[in-house]
């Protein structure tokens, strides 16, 4: 083999290396795509067996469903939704989110009576009943309202932080979400700030 076939068989060799590495690599970003999303939901899953420990959950969805809550809820998708991909009732998909402190602005929105003083007696401890009576409306609505109020009141005490958590996981992973600090900024915060002094002693614990 003279110099110069040398040469060449030299350069072929370094370019078919290079090639073989190229291709270990893209084959180990794809490989990590799958171990990603494997560590997301694990970790969904941590912060939902952390926070039914904490609260009495009303839902009877297990930790694979409520994740599935937390996943489409931060992807935009409404009650009606997310109960038909579950294959439960929207009320059911309500319930969840309250659990889960996953709270949207339209939840406490709209209503025909003063909302700031329905949040006082609540946190004072009013029935549903009383509540109805009180606000003229009736026990369904009284009820809604109220849990509505109970899970704003409940983040609120740890300062939101489960919220905090579910969207940390969901951004490190590059994830694509509907973020709800406005809500949390506005919404939330608005909503107890008449009731501080009935509820000022935060909850910092992990």
């Amino acid at each position: 083999m003279d110099e110069k076939t040398e040469e060449l068989r030299d350069i072929f060799m370094d370019v078919a290396e290079e090639g073989t590495v190229t291709e270990s690599q893209e084959a180990s970003r794809g490989s990590l795509t799958d171990v990603d999303e494997s560590t997301v939901a694990e970790r969904l899953r941590e912060v939902v067996a952390r926070m039914r420990d904490r609260y009495e959950f009303r839902t009877d969805l297990d930790t694979d469903a409520l994740v599935t809550v937390v996943r489409e809820f931060y992807e935009g998708h409404e009650d009606d939704a997310i109960a038909s991909d579950l294959g439960v009732d929207e009320s059911t998909v309500f319930e969840a989110r309250l659990d889960l402190h996953l709270l949207r602005e339209a939840d406490d929105a709209d209503v025909a009576f003063d909302m700031a003083a329905f949040r006082r007696r609540t946190v004072a401890g009013a029935t549903t009943d009383e509540l109805a009576a009180t606000f003229d409306v009736d026990a369904d609505d009284a009820a809604h309202y109220r849990r509505v109020v109970e899970a704003q009141a409940a983040s609120r005490r740890v300062s939101h932080r489960f919220q905090s958590e579910f969207e940390d996981v969901l951004t490190d992973a590059g994830l694509a979400t509907q973020m709800t600090a406005a809500v949390r900024e506005s919404g939330l915060d608005e909503a107890t700030e008449d009731i501080d002094s009935l509820d000022s002693d935060a909850d910092v614990s992990m």
